[in-house]
């Protein structure tokens, strides 16, 4: 059945601002905006200072990957980290993390004594920094907002980050030339200490510790599981790769643009920078409108032809006040393609596996990045600045409009846990490490209808392989044709106890779509069979 794109739009037109109403959501939205102020005043001293360092494209853009390449390697642990820890205690070590390296990026700039090795290192340190913060933060948005406001929430986010773009290279560059680079990076200890501050305010319930608890190894492969099952997911995936991959040109080629391409200063860097903010500020009111006319599909494509006109007439080197206007629209489209994707990705995973599965669309949005970042610095440096960025443009309009046929998800499924599951009769109790566990179903469908109902149980499938199993089947009894046992195994006795949990509303409708063709004995037989062991 079709995605109700009708029904996706509806959810998305709640204004954002209505989340503010939510008082620990207030508070740490704005602790971020304040940060991530301070951080884009710390990012384009970092970029602006390697442009006197080096005057390659690559080592400039080299910076960008930096930044990035280690969100793209650690994304998946930080997100195995988030489910399993304290997420308010993970962000504030994490923000302690950015603390001391916005500390050494200052005394080294106040002692000049800052090389391109240095700044490298610790702009690579800062970005292992976000990689373990970005999961975490993303994932408390549910718990700040009810699900009603989440896509609104979620909005909201990224215009803060765009509140910052807008604010932060602005002041960066009027701090760069009038205080010097030490000033900018300053700014980044200030932000932390006050995001800290902002997350030590928070009282975040706190959860009851029980024997079923993940550990690390056992939560990383759940979260495996569920991504590489999750064909949403792998839609989001894919689209998400495609556009930053391109995208990633401007990023990576803009101080070139700023300095040489344009002539500018370090203050006309921070104003284009402040452009893109503004035009995501500007693209982020106006989003709720848009959602009720267009699908999250139409969004991206628009998006994507946006960002592709931008490049091209960049490649141009047009006058400096119409460059300031393009990436006004940049910041537009940027902002659309970001919510779009960010905003799909939270309404399709379920709260046990938010942080894996967010994880992983970080890696892969910071992957395209980094990659595309020193992909273009390399094309720069091989066929010039304004020919790249030519090619970039024209490759993401040809992108968007051939990804454009595959669907994203509506995102409007009930993720919340069914508990509908009995606990399993046992003789005796069964240790949580025994395993694995062959779970049976034992099925009466006659003969007429097994084709439709094995169609039924594949898309239950999917569910069993997210939630759990490593193995699943059908098999029909050679005695009795119109006996069909569907199993599946799990690694261990907790993670199915941990399944029983996991299942969804909307996967227990779907197993009532499959009990709709049961004939026999109501409810279904079920057995628990466990390695035996010796």
């Amino acid at each position: 059945m079709a995605p109700d794109r009708t029904n996706a739009r509806q959810a998305g037109s709640p204004g954002g601002l209505e989340s503010l109403r939510h008082a620990t959501f207030a508070v740490l939205w704005t602790a971020t905006v304040v940060g991530n102020t301070g951080s884009f005043m710390r990012d384009v001293a970092s970029s602006w200072l390697v442009t006197d360092l080096s005057p390659s494209p690559a080592m400039v853009a080299l910076i960008q990957t930096a930044a990035t390449l280690p969100i793209f390697l650690l994304a998946i642990p930080a997100g195995v980290l988030t489910d399993i820890l304290d997420r308010r205690r993970f962000l504030i070590f994490a923000q302690v993390w950015l603390l001391l390296v916005s500390a050494a990026l200052m005394l080294l700039a106040a002692t000049k004594s800052m090389t391109i090795g240095y700044l490298v290192a610790l702009t690579f340190l800062g970005g292992i920094g976000t990689a373990l913060a970005m999961p975490a933060w993303q994932a408390i948005v549910p718990e700040l907002v009810p699900r009603e406001s989440l896509r609104g929430a979620v909005t909201l986010n990224s215009l803060g980050v765009n509140i910052s773009r807008a604010i932060g290279p602005a002041v960066g560059g009027l701090l760069l030339v009038s205080l010097g680079t030490a000033a900018a990076f300053g700014a980044g200890v200030g932000s932390s200490l006050l995001v800290t501050a902002a997350l030590f305010w928070w009282r975040r319930p706190q959860a009851a510790p029980n024997d079923l608890d993940e550990q690390f190894l056992s939560a990383f492969r759940a979260g495996l599981r569920y991504t590489r099952t999750s064909r949403e997911l792998h839609v989001v995936i894919l689209r998400a790769a495609v556009f930053f991959l391109f995208a990633s040109c401007v990023w990576a080629l803009l101080p070139l643009v700023a300095r040489q391409m344009l002539g500018g200063t370090a203050g006309f860097y921070g104003l284009l920078l402040g452009a893109v903010g503004a035009g995501a500020i500007a693209g982020a009111f106006t989003l709720p409108a848009l959602r009720r006319r267009l699908d999250s599909d139409q969004l991206l494509l628009a998006a994507s032809l946006c960002a592709a006109i931008v490049l091209v007439c960049l490649a141009l080197a047009p006058p400096r006040w119409l460059a300031v206007l393009l990436l006004l629209a940049l910041g537009a489209g940027w902002i659309t393609a970001l919510t779009t994707l960010s905003g799909v990705a939270q309404a399709i995973l379920p709260n046990w596996v938010r942080g894996r599965g967010l994880a992983v669309y970080l890696m892969v949005f910071n992957g395209a990045m980094a990659l595309g970042s020193f992909g273009w610095g390399l094309v720069a440096q091989t066929i010039g600045v304004p020919l790249a960025l030519f090619v970039g443009g024209v490759g993401l309009a040809i992108a968007g409009l051939a990804f454009h046929r595959i669907r994203l998800p509506s995102g409007e499924a009930d993720l919340e846990p069914s508990n509908h599951w009995p606990e399993p009769l046992l003789a005796m109790p069964v240790a949580n490490d025994r395993g694995p566990v062959m779970v049976q179903i034992e099925y009466q469908v006659t003969v007429e209808q097994q084709a439709t109902f094995l169609q039924v149980l594949r898309r239950l499938s999917a569910a069993r392989r997210r939630d759990g199993a490593y193995l699943w089947g059908v098999s029909e009894d050679a005695a009795d044709p119109e006996r069909l046992v569907e199993w599946f195994l799990v690694e261990s006795w907790a993670e199915h106890m941990r399944q029983h949990h996991r299942v969804s509303k909307a996967d227990a409708d779907l197993q009532r779509e499959a009990l709709a063709f049961h004939r026999g004995p109501s409810p279904p037989v079920v057995k628990h069979l466990i390695a035996a062991q010796p």
